[in-house]
This record gives structure tokens, sequence and C-alpha cells, in this order.
């Protein structure tokens, strides 16, 4: 294979097509864009007898960002990381069982209804208004909460996302933002959109900034 150009071994970039999306161990297809951002308080230091700044408390760090997705006909993250036909997809956690909705029970799960079921213990004779309006007892602490699929994006257990890239020229990078909580999101239509949007707001513990991987096997020998 004929020698690849000088210019291409110094400086590598990436297109939002060269990129894939990984949440958890599943690559995410519907994925339109992410934003990321980290933010510390800081704050300047006086002391009489100068004008001028002493020093700088450094206070708490925030990394946040913001998650774009296309709207098919499914919840873009509901459907891969809580998905009940999927086990490899499912994220639990642990609800309480006054709040549980029925076809959310982990061990009842067969497929999620179109309808809102009663929330509490009893059963009810109209969607979504409960019979016992009363807590549960418990006996034990934790007796009253019960393994569950999230019915909210908020409800997932958190998460990490890698980002892994690799454009035609072989290079490849990754990063990786770790500790994902998800705090917001929604979505809208209207006749004038071609397309359909559903955003997600999120924070995390920790990001590794991209980090290059070196070159792909293949063109490594290709360019001797």
């Amino acid at each position: 294979m004929a020698q690849a150009s000088e210019f291409t071994r110094s400086y590598n970039s990436f297109s939002g097509v060269d990129i894939k999306a990984t949440f958890g161990t599943k690559v995410i297809a519907t994925i339109q864009g992410i934003s990321y951002s980290v933010s510390r308080e800081k704050a300047p230091i006086y002391t009489m007898g100068s004008a001028d700044m002493r020093a700088v408390g450094r206070g708490k760090r925030g990394i946040g960002g913001s998650l774009v997705f296309v709207q098919f006909d499914q919840e873009p993250i509901m459907a891969e990381l809580a998905n009940p036909g999927d086990e490899t997809k499912q994220l639990y956690f642990l609800s309480d069982i006054d709040d549980l909705r029925p076809e959310y029970n982990a061990g009842t799960i067969s497929t999620l209804n179109t309808g809102v079921s009663a929330v509490g213990s009893g059963s009810s004779n109209a969607p979504g208004v409960p019979v016992n309006l009363q807590e549960s007892d418990i006996t034990t602490a934790g007796s009253d909460q019960v393994k569950a699929l999230p019915w909210y994006p908020d409800q997932i257990p958190p998460f990490d996302i890698v980002l892994a890239a690799a454009n035609e020229y072989g290079a490849l990078a990754i990063m990786k933002i770790l500790g994902v909580e998800l705090m917001n999101n929604g979505s809208g239509i209207s006749i004038d959109d071609m397309v359909s949007e559903h955003s997600y707001t999120y924070m995390a513990h920790g990001l590794i900034p991209w980090t290059s991987q070196g070159m792909h096997p293949d063109m490594r020998t290709a360019r001797r």
C-alpha cells in the first residue's frame, strides 16, 4: 500500500460521523449531540491595606451538560437502559413499594402497559386511582423497597458515557464522562418540524478528556 502524506502524521481531527457513544455497555445510535462543561467555585480573598487580591479560595466543582436524541417511535434512553424486553439493557433501581407502578415490578414484567396503572398496594377500578392511600407497614429497614425498572429517566442509576472516535485515516481517540446522573428531559413536536428531538440534562461525577489512542493497526502498517 502506498505511504500516506507526512502531513497526516501530526494532527488528527474528528467530526460527529466519526464518533460513537456508548452508554454503559450499549452503543446508542439515536444520539444527535452531547455537550459537557466543568465549572468550579473560586473567589478572591482580600485583606485590609490592599485593593489587590491576596489569594484565591477554591470551592466545589460541578460537571454537567446536555444530551440530544432524535425522537423516533420510543423514548430514546428509556428504550435502551430500561427496556423490559432485554435483560442486557436493564438498569434497575429500588422503588418505594407504595410508589411502584405494577407494570414496572421486576418480578412480573412482560411488557409495558399502554395505560397508567394504579399506585399503591391495592387494585383499582380506574387507572391512576389507588384504592389504598396508606403507607405500607415495614418490619425491617428496607422492607418497603422493591427492585423495579425506571419509569422516569431521572430514576435510572448512574452510568458512564464513552465517546469513541475513529476517522478514515485510522486515528483513534476516546473520552469518558463518569457517573452520569440524568436530571431533566423534554421534547416537543410542531407542524414545522421535519425532525423531532428529545433532550436531557445531566450532572456527572467525573470526566476524562479526549485522549489519543494512536493509530488503527491496519493503518500503522500502511504508513511504514
